[in-house]
């Protein structure tokens, strides 16, 4: 049986920060996390990773509160009273951090100015429709800890365009859901082919001219015109825009990293600066081994 422990909320001095990694399973999150908190590293700036994947296996940055030692899918699964597959286990153990929330207060500790990159599963679901996500988010807020959403999108889904719609109705949807500041970063670049890399600029602002214009190549007769349909809303509101990361390049991560210090009005004494825009010969050097 799941025991509810649910924490009060208390007053606290200045506010946290975290980073809420989201996105399709496999699109980069946790190579995302691991390059992040390594630019942080150089900057001498304090971070702490999270993992909240029940069915993560390996690490490659530094976990200071891991939700498996709460609960994981092999536990659910094995459970002879619950027999959930791997999908449903893995809505059974967020739901059950969610009711036991005092288990992740005393992980994350009461250091004022904390700054928190949390590593989310990659069941969509979990943030498109579900109110899980939502939940923990109102938590994280009681505790005042500003959150910011980092949704990434693998880039091979510019490859088709009626996929690439697809993922971003699953984003804006995302948007929608969570209503908290939101950038959206593409991932693996460098998979991408030498035609795709020339015009990615023109896919970091996708138009709805740019997408019925490339949908006849990939989308039958019969999907067309919803997918021109869903190209025309998604243009309409102009609310989904990307950003492209090559970790190789510690210039590239800061600015993101900018783009979210702004998002969250993280104070700095450091002057402020605008991010970059990209240039070409950024975008055909190349994005990176994993991203």
């Amino acid at each position: 049986a799941v025991v509810s422990t649910q924490s009060g909320h208390y007053g606290r001095g200045m506010p946290r920060y975290a980073q809420l990694v989201m996105g399709p399973a496999g699109a980069g999150k946790s190579t995302y996390v691991s390059k992040v908190e390594q630019h942080y590293q150089v900057l001498r700036r304090k971070v702490h990773c999270i993992n909240l994947d029940p069915a993560a296996e390996h690490f490659t940055y530094p976990v200071q509160c891991d939700i498996r030692e709460l609960i994981s899918v092999d536990d659910v699964m094995e459970d002879n009273d619950l027999r959930f597959g791997p999908n449903g286990g893995l809505v059974f153990c967020m739901e059950y951090l969610i009711n036991n929330t005092m288990w992740l207060e005393e992980c994350l500790g009461e250091v004022d100015e904390d700054y928190f990159i949390i590593d989310c599963p990659g069941q969509i679901e979990l943030y498109t429709h579900m109110e899980i996500m939502k939940r923990f988010i109102d938590t994280l807020e009681r505790w005042d800890i500003r959150v910011a959403a980092v949704y990434i999108l693998d880039s091979q889904f510019l490859v088709e365009p009626s996929k690439f719609i697809g993922g971003m109705c699953s984003a804006l949807s995302t948007m929608v859901q969570l209503q908290i500041p939101h950038v959206n970063v593409l991932s693996k670049i460098d998979l991408l082919s030498a035609r795709d890399k020339e015009c990615l600029d023109r896919w970091l602002d996708p138009s709805e001219q740019l997408l019925t214009e490339c949908l006849p190549r990939t989308t039958n007769k019969r999907h067309a015109k919803l997918s021109e349909a869903l190209a025309k809303l998604l243009d309409d509101y102009s609310l989904i825009h990307f950003v492209p990361l090559n970790r190789e390049d510690e210039e590239s991560v800061g600015d993101l990293c900018l783009q979210l210090d702004m998002l969250l009005q993280i104070s700095d004494d450091a002057e402020p600066r605008e991010p970059r825009d990209w240039d070409r010969d950024e975008i055909e050097s190349g994005f990176g081994d994993e991203f």
